[in-house]
């Protein structure tokens, strides 16, 4: 068997590789992605376009069965064949996965070398297809696999290049949208988590930030689908000076044994009874050759010179933080800022949270958090829950919650002077407000502006807002209707105060024009809004666990729109959408928070320079009251948007008398200052 992999491996130059495929190891937790295991047949089903094609998909398919059910044995004897029809047939992708899928079997047998040696094979034919997608897939395979054999070094050397790979293959979205046959057990969003999670072990913070930028970017991806990169995305990350001998020789090698491999397919092509004996002493010869170049990579990779350069970068890490192309864009975008800013970016793992904290002067900072997911989560939740109660006390979890993010960067902060922390949650931390967090004595916008953002990369932070304020104002006041979320059917009744909220603003802003109830419907909304600077939509909108198409803005005449939907409107003139109802986790179920992060980036699609969202819906007057102070902070030149908000928010905590409420008077102890009222608007994007 082996020597028939090794011939194969030379011979084959098309393959379609996958993540990697193995049992996670027990300290190194990675969500598995339900939806891949619930799919992987329907998936395999849709690639075959023949007869033999079904037929080598149905053997990885069974293949795939037996391997979970532990009968590795029979497992290796289905992709035997699988890989015998597909070599002889020529189906060169069907090949690929098959030999990815004998890897998979290797690495639980824990046979190493032989799992690299078919990982290896698969890397030659993407190479040599220019597959980046798969190219990709392949790199973190390998990546994974010196992972489980505790090289990290290698192992962040190997994702590095799925990163770099997918980063470029994003420029054609259409191309990772594709149905993949099962061949890999995480995804591609759970390589780039584990990388985040390595480089920040080896103190390579501005490399792990790089890396958790771009998990926001494939998280969308993997919710939306078909999002394309730009010309930052596709950077990748950057191969650091340690690297770059290992990379030059990777690249040397492969380069050798993709010119062999071609030549060895043209030869194949010829059916071996009608070979000459030179054709076949060449074939012999290029298949010897083709493996001897493989095996002195690998020699390479593993010598002792390579291992002492590769651990030599986490010791010099600290300096080469600030070297780096990737975190020097964003301290210079950070820089130009109007008000001292800092970039926060927690990433959630099993065990602990780490937070990475980007300024313009200083190299990044990391601070690991003894928190694990579990506990962080159920903060979030009970949490979540206080906020939504006005009399309940929510100082204890606010507090929890300090404790863990901001704590630990507290005298960063202060270090920096930082007035505004622009921010990009991570996972459930995407469920609940920043500026509600409690530090002992006052909540946290009372000291910093908060400004989310999807991902640094897909973020542009210093286009100035137009001059003057031009409101386009929509309410659904009246009425009920009644819409199917998910399993559910819900009814959405008229806000109350909502065409008060909208009459105050155009009081306050005179070039408003509103519209209410049937005239404020899809199409007589969106062909109007970009002829305003904000649009401002007084209505129901949900963020909904699930497909983007659950997610959805509600019209005054009963329309929806959904989040898919929403990209297709054009808001290039647009500085700011508004929606002042929106409502998270309905049915009370959180999931890793891709709604939210997806509602955000839909809104930059559409051109808008930011959105002001909330999270859950407030009632009594309370956004009326917000609303009113909000327009009343916000003058372009004087104030920023996301100033703006932290000053109409921090109003309502200290019962300033510009916020008061026609519907509802503030009384004495100024009800309106719990969270319940301010805390839920977070406003994402270019906060100026």
């Amino acid at each position: 068997m082996r020597y028939y992999l090794q011939y194969f491996s030379v011979a084959v130059t098309t393959l379609v590789f996958l993540v990697s495929g193995c049992t996670i190891p027990d300290n190194k937790q990675v969500n598995a992605n339900a939806s891949l295991q619930q799919n992987d047949i329907d998936k395999a089903q849709a690639l075959p376009n023949n007869q033999t094609e079904s037929e080598i998909g149905l053997l990885n398919q069974e293949a795939v069965k037996l391997s979970q059910q532990s009968q590795l044995a029979e497992a290796l004897q289905r992709l035997e064949k699988a890989l015998a029809i597909s070599t002889d047939q020529g189906e060169r992708s069907w090949e690929a996965i098959t030999l990815n899928n004998i890897g998979r079997i290797y690495q639980k047998q824990s046979k190493y070398p032989q799992a690299l040696q078919s990982y290896q094979q698969a890397l030659l034919i993407n190479r040599e297809l220019g597959d980046q997608v798969q190219l990709g897939k392949t790199y973190s395979n390998i990546g994974f696999l010196f992972d489980i054999q505790n090289q990290p070094e290698l192992a962040v050397f190997f994702y590095k290049h799925c990163l770099i790979n997918r980063e470029k293959a994003r420029l054609n979205p259409s191309v990772l949208s594709l149905p993949q046959p099962d061949a890999y057990s995480i995804t591609v969003a759970q390589t780039y988590r584990i990388l985040g999670e390595r480089l920040l072990k080896q103190g390579r913070v501005a490399e792990a930030q790089r890396t958790m930028d771009l998990l926001k970017v494939e998280e969308l991806q993997e919710y939306l689908q078909g999002v394309p990169g730009n010309q930052r995305t596709a950077k990748g990350i950057d191969i650091v000076p340690g690297e770059k001998p290992t990379k030059q020789k990777l690249e040397r090698t492969l380069d050798s044994a993709v010119e062999m491999g071609k030549e060895l397919t043209k030869l194949r092509k010829v059916p071996p009874q009608q070979r000459s004996p030179q054709q076949q002493q060449r074939l012999q010869q290029l298949v010897t050759t083709q493996q001897l170049l493989l095996e002195e990579f690998n020699n390479f990779i593993t010598s002792p010179q390579v291992k002492e350069q590769l651990e030599q970068i986490s010791r010099t890490a600290r300096r080469q933080n600030l070297d780096l192309e990737s975190i020097n864009e964003v301290r210079d975008n950070l820089a130009r800022l109007s008000e001292k800013a800092v970039l926060l970016y927690p990433l959630v793992l099993k065990d602990s949270l780490e937070l990475v904290l980007v300024s313009p002067e200083s190299v990044p900072i990391h601070r690991t958090v003894a928190v694990t997911r579990e506990q962080l989560n159920q903060a979030i939740a009970t949490f979540r829950q206080d906020l939504q109660h006005p009399r309940r006390n929510v100082k204890q979890t606010a507090s929890q919650l300090y404790n863990w993010l901001i704590k630990p960067i507290e005298q960063d902060l202060k270090l920096s002077g930082a007035k505004t922390l622009i921010y990009a949650p991570d996972e459930q931390l995407r469920y609940i407000p920043l500026a509600a967090l409690y530090d002992g004595q006052q909540w946290l916008v009372e000291r910093f502006s908060v400004n989310h953002i999807t991902a640094a990369s897909l973020t542009d932070f210093n286009t100035p807002p137009e001059s003057k304020l031009r409101v386009l104002a929509g309410a659904f006041t009246t009425g009920s209707y009644e819409v199917n979320v998910g399993n559910q059917r819900l009814a959405f009744s008229g806000l109350p105060f909502a065409g008060k909220e909208v009459e105050n603003l155009a009081a306050t802003v005179p070039q408003t024009k509103q519209l209410f109830n049937d005239d404020f419907s899809p199409q007589a909304t969106i062909p109007q809004m970009d002829d305003y600077t904000i649009v401002h939509l007084a209505t129901h909108a949900a963020f909904v666990v699930g497909e983007p198409e659950q997610s959805f803005i509600l019209f005054g005449n009963g329309d929806r729109i959904n989040l898919k939907e929403v990209a297709t409107w054009s808001l290039p003139n647009v500085d700011l959408v508004v929606l002042s109802a929106c409502e998270t986790g309905l049915g009370g179920n959180l999931g890793n928070g891709e709604e939210i992060l997806g509602f955000g980036y839909q809104m930059q699609k559409t051109g808008a320079k930011a959105a002001i969202a909330s999270l859950w819906s407030v009632d009594d007057g309370g956004t009326e009251a917000l609303m009113n102070a909000f327009y009343s902070q916000l003058t372009p030149g004087q104030s920023t948007k996301t100033e703006a908000l932290r000053q109409a928010q921090i109003a309502l905590i200290r019962g300033n008398s510009q916020v008061k409420s026609n519907n509802v008077p503030v009384a004495t102890g100024n009800r309106l200052s719990h969270p319940y009222y301010w805390a839920p608007f977070i406003l994402i994007g270019n906060g100026l």
